[in-house]
């Protein structure tokens, strides 16, 4: 295999930001690329306006699309929802990104189709399943005031239909969930329900570990924002960054492995002088 030392390095640094902006010059950078705060967005899918047990929350946003990957799990997991407990209100999907990423009003990251807001499942407080009213900040007890007119009236946390929302994403074999910053109330009800329901606790503790409340933004007490990773064949293609790899995700791999007398010569060499290495002498 013959590769120069800057593609080598390139590949097998891509998160260090060897990728830019997408060009005539660059025709492998693709998809999901840069990091969810300064990134674009190539060959993204739209979401419908609405599904099987989804819906947009603005359907004429213009802020639906999203990394393929994305966009069909959103799909699927509102459909296991609804197939589990069929007859409940629809999943309501926030913005996403713009169709070629960059930049939308409202947020400082979803510029790469790698972001998506989820509002929460909700009942009245008797529990009968009703349409997300917007995004209703819930406190610890998962109650939350919302005004309808000159009316006020409380919404509680759908415990359950959140949780297997959840359960569905993390559970997911294709996105590959990095976070879902939500408040801590809301994920100590969740975390709490699923222990008490006997969910398997490996799959408990993946909830945990991505289950944030952010340090550097609002509590996120009235809706999920998920982000997920991106793949090693995305890495390869410019996809960066936004949070730590999880070890349950697939293993990141170098094209080859470099010696240490080849990995000092990355620093000295002519970067358009091509190595040539045979993978079996490592």
């Amino acid at each position: 295999m013959k590769l120069s030392h800057f593609a080598a390095s390139c590949l097998g640094l891509a998160s260090a930001g060897c990728f830019g902006t997408p060009t005539p010059l660059s025709p492998g950078v693709a998809g999901s690329v840069g990091v969810p705060h300064d990134g674009v967005l190539t060959n993204g899918v739209e979401l419908p306006k609405r599904g099987t047990g989804f819906r947009r929350y603005r359907p004429r946003s213009p802020n639906y699309w999203g990394n393929p990957r994305l966009v069909s799990t959103l799909v699927s997991a509102a459909a296991e929802v609804n197939a589990a407990l069929p007859g409940g209100a629809p999943l309501y999907v926030g913005d996403i990104s713009a169709r070629h990423g960059g930049k939308i009003p409202g947020h400082r990251s979803h510029r790469t189709g790698r972001d998506a807001d989820l509002l929460f499942y909700v009942t009245t407080p008797e529990g009968a399943p009703i349409h997300s009213p917007g995004f209703v900040s819930l406190g610890t007890d998962g109650l939350g005031r919302v005004t309808i007119g000159e009316e006020e009236r409380y919404v509680r946390l759908d415990v359950e239909r959140t949780w297997l929302l959840v359960k569905a994403l993390v559970s997911s074999q294709t996105i590959g969930v990095q976070w879902l910053f939500v408040s801590r109330g809301v994920e100590a009800l969740l975390v709490d329900y699923a222990r008490a329901r006997g969910e398997d606790l490996e799959l408990v503790w993946h909830a945990e570990t991505v289950l944030l409340q952010p340090g550097d933004s609002s509590p996120h007490d009235d809706h999920f924002h998920l982000r997920i990773a991106c793949l090693p064949a995305e890495m390869a293609q410019g996809c960066e960054g936004g949070g730590p790899y999880w070890p349950w995700l697939p293993l990141p791999q170098m094209p080859f492995w470099l010696d240490d007398s080849e990995v000092r010569a990355l620093g000295q060499a002519d970067p358009f002088v091509e190595l040539s290495h045979d993978p079996q002498a490592s």
